[in-house]
């Protein structure tokens, strides 16, 4: 099956994919970023896919059932989701874990935990590297187990979702955490929250009342699959790319993403459209906000660093695992199901420091090469693609010439925060003014 729908089956050749895998380190290649290319056949059938495609993986009730459902919500046993748990509902209503209908009963767990792939009724896989689970108490089971349906509701006490028929079964935390992370220690972010859960895990089948919002200002960026669908074709889009973040946008970043566009215009297309995708659920301390960084990226696209035209800004619901090459799968096979086409990824995508020694807790290229042989993704191939960097001959970021590499500066996200926290000005030309002022205003604000 193309990128458009829910993942692709296992089988098939994997074409030119070896010629980009043998890419390796040397003094810049922590800013070596690759592009991820659909083959041909997959970017046509992506193409096709429509508004009513995407529609049909999401988990909402109908218009017509909505009173009925709301009104026997409140008759019901329920849970009280927290945030994280919020932000799943969110990802799976809308249909970015397709085709999962539902927090995972143990048989798609076990799948996700031990191959990242779910085998489908067909006998064909889908990817799905990531647990999405629904924790519980023991205490909650035992009030639980006897019922057919359950309401989950949010923090306030609004019931946003029913579970029907839920199967419940022993939530492993260590072992969960040693799948996901390849590390047991608590102080990892993602490992907290897991740590922190009931010791039983709840699955089933999701009904959601209502589409989650939150009110904060940014619900405006938080485009279904469906939606980008619909705007893909008002654009009149006939290849559509995805470079995912959780950090603010230099002029390195936009060069990366222009110089794509021209690349696939050389390559045929008439209007490849760009989705610049911020995580939009939880993310660690030390991150900056989503209100800051979408009002840096807004910035960014007002100063014409990136062409209005053919860029839409989006927020991706799910919160950050801080899986690397794990989570990395996650991140391509749910751009999957909005349409994504071609997607960007770079050095040590969906990593952090190890919280014992401060390292790399990942291989920086991993990712990228997890992304060449995962199960369910055999229609990616990896092409390499030419590092940026800031030319001090021009003032401004530009690809760089191991010819003259002395002429280059390579400015790393832990400089980038610093100079901003200190209210130091970066070189001319590495970030639009008005979208760097986002980010001294934030920091002068944390002091």
């Amino acid at each position: 099956s193309g990128l458009g729908g829910h993942g692709s089956k296992v089988g098939g050749a994997r074409g030119g994919v070896r010629a980009g895998a043998d890419v390796r380190g040397h003094a810049v290649s922590n800013r070596r970023v690759m592009l991820v290319k659909a083959t041909a056949a997959a970017a046509s059938s992506a193409t096709a896919a429509s508004t009513s495609d995407a529609k049909a993986n999401e988990l909402f009730v109908s218009g017509a059932d909505l009173a009925a459902k709301k009104a026997e919500a409140d008759t019901l046993p329920s849970v009280t989701l927290s945030e994280v748990d919020l932000q799943w509902v969110h990802v799976l209503s809308e249909g970015w874990a397709a085709p999962l209908k539902g927090f995972m009963r143990e048989d798609e767990y076990l799948q996700t935990l031990h191959f990242n792939c779910i085998r489908q009724p067909d006998g064909s896989f889908v990817n799905q590297s990531v647990p999405i689970v629904l924790d519980v108490s023991a205490e909650k089971k035992a009030e639980l187990e006897s019922s057919d349906a359950v309401a989950l509701k949010d923090e306030t006490g609004k019931a946003v979702a029913i579970l029907r028929k839920p199967e419940f079964y022993v939530h492993n935390k260590e072992e969960r955490c040693a799948r996901m992370f390849g590390m047991t220690d608590e102080r990892h972010p993602y490992a907290e929250i897991i740590y922190n859960g009931g010791d039983f895990l709840m699955g089933g089948d999701l009904e959601v009342l209502e589409r989650i919002t939150y009110d904060d200002g940014l619900d405006s960026y938080r485009q279904t699959p469906a939606e980008l669908a619909e705007e893909y074709r008002k654009r009149g889009a006939d290849a559509v790319f995805f470079f995912q973040l959780r950090n603010p946008i230099h002029n390195g970043h936009a060069l990366l993403m222009t110089s794509t566009r021209e690349e696939l215009m050389k390559r045929g297309f008439k209007n490849p459209v760009l989705v610049v995708h911020q995580i939009g659920g939880k993310v660690k301390g030390d991150d900056v906000p989503l209100k800051e960084r979408m009002l840096q990226n807004q910035a960014v696209l007002e100063e014409g660093v990136l062409d209005k035209d053919s860029t839409i800004l989006g927020i991706f619901p799910s919160p950050m695992l801080y899986a690397g090459p794990t989570e990395v799968q996650w991140h391509a096979k749910a751009r999957m199901n909005a349409g994504c086409q071609f997607y960007i990824v770079g050095r040590d995508p969906a990593g952090m420091k190890h919280p014992a020694t401060d390292e790399d807790m990942y291989d920086p290229w991993h990712g990228k090469k997890a992304l060449t042989f995962a199960p369910g993704l055999e229609d990616l191939e990896i092409l390499p693609f030419r590092v940026a960097a800031y030319d001090q001959t021009v003032g401004k970021m530009a690809f760089f010439d191991p010819s003259r590499a002395e002429d280059f500066l390579f400015i790393s996200g832990t400089k980038m925060r610093g100079f901003a926290a200190s209210g130091e000005q970066p070189p001319d030309g590495f970030m639009a003014p008005t979208a760097w002022k986002v980010l001294v205003d934030y920091y002068a604000s944390k002091k």
